[in-house]
Order: structure tokens, then C-alpha cells, then sequence
């Protein structure tokens, strides 16, 4: 017999007089009755205080990495905030610049970068490219030719060090698709080839050693191999990317943005570090402010097996567990502290015995068809990396606060799905 841990509900988050999940001041059974499901739902005041919290710890080196969610208006919020962008794509840039962040307030990555993302980011002015390989610089030095300014530059550097996190969100070691490695002499040819370009601004070095990390000191290992290597250049900036874990279900606890902070200034201090020291936090800003609503559809119980809870959602708006084995909570939102009594396998509708949502979930035993049900910690990574599998329609957005909701992403529609179909 469990209850549903409060660290991981969004800050907001209380239990009304009826016991219902209360998130922003709405009753979130209200939200999936007026918005549908499934659906989003993220707390506002808790994405700006992430947001605020990191621009406290590190000022103009904090950065949102928007891959873990991005629309409009988590784009502008970020803005607004203090913060700068990392986007890794086109589109993303395209997103960012349409809530109206300024261009300068970009981060652009992205391990290959077409000619014409490159084109547009130096169209538009961004604020950083960081390179990762020498196919790209290449490239740079065809299209800052004839240009009279410079164009900021940031060298993604490979340090070894490993992330202690799963192998596909792994990208600090030396076997890795991102970076120039700094065991292979790759990385010193890297600053050679860049700072002979004209049209380059060699400002300094990035890493990223992983996702979902929970080990700080692993950051710190990290950032003593950059400041290593940059010590005989004398750069202005370095990134040591984001990556901070979040804990998702009952038994994990996870450090907080001012305590990765304290250890990487730790690091700088020890290492005698000038200059801009960033950082790029994307899931430690977004994951807890939100939770995902459901509606069950069918439960079906085989005797002396398991219980199975089928969802009108799932791999396509949450693919993590499917990709990483990733561990989730359940509970009722109509009785969200109460005594959660039964297990259950949470899945999906999709035709796959793999769409799996909660392998081993927890509810209240008085679970019926038609309830709200709903997972924590939801806020990055599924709308991000949601998909239309089996033509189901992506999820609605909603952000909450002050009692109020307000429609961010609208749900899609069968017209929307044929909207590229040219036949």
C-alpha cells in the first residue's frame, strides 16, 4: 500500500476539500472535462521559478535546453525569465523565433546541421553555433565568405567521461556521434581548423555528457577536462550542456539546480576558471511542473497474472518507457493522497504488446472505466518526442495558474493528419 509521493507533482500541486489533484488552482478533473484527454497540464509558476532559479545560480550561462519541450509559449516564458535558448534544429529555431526570442538569445546545436539550417542561423543572427565536426566547419568557411561579420562559435568537445546513465542518453564518452574527442587529438586539430576560418568567432568549448544524470560530481570530472584543454586558449566561454536527472518514481531523489550549481562552481573556484561558465537544464526545468491526464478505457483483469489499465494515450505521447525502460507513477487524480491498493500495468492504445506507460503501477482498488488517471512527471520528453503512430492525434497543452488555464498547443485533429498527405 502506497500514496502518491508530493515531490513529484508539480509545485502547485494540492488536494481539493473532495480530494481531488489540484494544479495552477484547477481542479484537474475540471481541465480533462473542458480540455479532453490526454492531455498536458503544466503548473506556470513552477516553470518560471525553474527558470528563475537557474538564472539565479548562473545568470547569462543559463540556457533551456527546449528539446525537452518546447512550444510558443514554453519558448517565451524561458525568454522572459532571463533565460537563453539551445534549440537543435531548424524547427526549433523556427519555434523560438516565432514566440519572438530575439536571435542573439540562441544557442544552435545539432551533430549535422544542413547548409541550409547553417544559412539561416547566420541570416538570423544567432547567438552561439556550436560546431561539432569538420564537415561543419566546412561548411561555415563556404558560407561566411563573403560576410563581413563573424559568426560566434562554440567547439563541442568529447571529454570520456561517463554519464553512469542509459547507454542511448549517453554522450560524453569517447564512442560517441557528438563532438570532437580530447583523447584523440581531435579536439586541439578542431581550435587549429576554426580559429583559421575568418568568418569564425572562436568563443570557447561545450560538452554534454548525458541525460537523466544524477551523479553532480560527474559534471564537475567534466568540467575540469574542459577547463584543462582550454587553459592554453584562453576562451571566453565554457558549456558544460546540460543533463541533470529528476527523480520519477517513489525510491529516487534527484539534486536540485542550486545543488549541481554549487558543485560546478566548486570546479570553476578549483580550477582557477575565468570567463562565462553555462549551462544548458531542459528536463530539470520542465519535467515535475507537469503531470498527464487519461481516461481509462478498459481494465482487464486476468486471474493469478496482472491487471492490465488500457489509456486512450500512450507510446505516442509518452515514448519513454518504450525507448528506456523509464519508470513512472500512477494515481487517481480524483483521490490523489489516498491509499493505492492495487497494482496495475498502465498501457496504450496502439497495436504493440510494448506500449507500455507504468510496467508496475499503484491505484486506489475501487479503479473504474471512465476514470481520469493520471502520471507525474510528464513535463519533458513526451510532448517533445510525441509521434502519430497508428494516426492518433497528438495532445492538448494546457498551462495553469493563479486558478486559471489557458490552451498553449491545441489538440490535433483528423484534418491535420491529412494536412501534408498531398494523396
Amino acid at each position: 500500500m502506497s500514496v502518491l509521493p508530493r515531490h513529484l507533482l508539480p509545485d502547485s500541486a494540492e488536494e481539493s476539500p473532495e480530494g481531488h489533484l489540484m494544479v495552477g488552482g484547477v481542479d484537474t478533473l475540471d481541465l480533462a472535462a473542458e480540455f479532453g484527454t490526454p492531455l498536458f497540464v503544466y503548473d506556470e509558476d513552477h516553470l518560471r521559478e525553474r527558470c528563475r532559479e537557474a538564472v539565479r545560480e548562473f545568470g547569462e550561462g543559463a540556457v533551456y535546453a527546449t528539446k525537452a519541450f518546447l512550444c510558443r509559449a514554453m519558448a517565451r516564458l524561458a525568454h522572459e525569465e532571463g533565460m537563453r535558448l539551445d534549440v537543435a534544429t531548424g524547427g526549433e529555431m523556427s519555434v523560438a523565433l516565432a514566440a519572438g526570442v530575439p536571435a542573439d538569445r540562441l544557442v544552435f546545436h545539432g551533430n549535422n546541421k544542413s547548409e541550409d539550417e547553417l544559412q539561416m542561423a547566420l541570416e538570423v543572427g544567432v547567438g552561439r553555433l556550436v560546431v561539432d565536426n569538420f564537415d561543419e566547419l566546412d561548411r561555415l568557411e563556404r558560407l561566411t565568405a563573403s560576410r563581413h561579420d563573424k559568426v560566434p562559435v562554440l567547439l563541442r568537445i568529447t571529454p570520456g567521461v561517463s554519464a553512469h546513465t542509459h547507454e542511448y542518453i549517453s554522450t560524453g564518452e569517447d564512442d560517441s556521434k557528438f563532438g570532437f574527442t580530447v583523447s584523440t587529438e581531435l579536439a586541439v586539430a578542431a581550435v587549429e581548423r576554426a580559429s583559421s576560418i575568418p568568418g569564425i568567432d572562436l568563443q570557447g568549448v561545450h560538452a554534454h555528457i548525458g541525460s537523466q544524470v544524477y551523479r553532480v560530481d560527474a559534471f564537475a570530472r567534466a568540467f575540469e577536462v574542459l577547463a584543462d584543454f582550454s587553459r592554453p586558449y584562453q576562451f571566453g566561454e565554457i558549456c558544460i550542456g546540460g543533463g541533470l536527472g529528476v527523480a520519477y518514481i517513489e525510491e529516487e531523489r534527484a539534486p536540485t539546480i542550486a545543488e549541481w550549481a554549487k558543485t560546478l562552481k566548486d570546479a570553476v573556484s578549483s580550477a582557477g576558471v575565468d570567463g562565462l561558465i553555462s549551462v544548458e537544464p531542459g528536463r530539470s526545468i520542465v519535467a515535475n511542473a507537469a503531470v498527464t491526464l487519461y481516461t481509462v478505457g478498459t481494465i482487464k483483469r486476468l486471474p493469478g497474472i496482472r491487471t492490465y489499465v488500457a489509456v486512450d494515450g500512450g507510446m505516442s505521447d509518452n515514448p519513454r518507457p518504450v525507448l528506456y525502460g523509464s519508470g513512472y507513477e500512477t494515481f487517481l487524480p480524483r483521490a490523489v493522497f489516498h491509499d493505492r491498493d492495487r497494482e496495475v500495468r498502465l498501457v496504450g492504445k496502439h497495436c504493440e504488446s510494448g506500449d507500455i506507460l507504468v510496467r508496475e503501477g499503484l491505484v486506489p482498488s475501487d479503479i473504474r472505466v471512465g476514470d481520469i488517471i493520471s502520471t507525474p512527471v510528464t513535463g519533458a520528453y513526451g510532448q517533445s518526442m510525441g509521434s502519430n503512430y497508428n494516426k492518433i492525434l497528438k495532445p492538448a497543452v494546457v498551462f495553469v495558474r493563479g486558478g486559471e488555464a489557458r490552451l498553449v498547443v491545441r489538440r490535433e485533429t483528423f484534418d491535420d493528419l491529412l494536412a501534408t498527405d498531398v494523396g
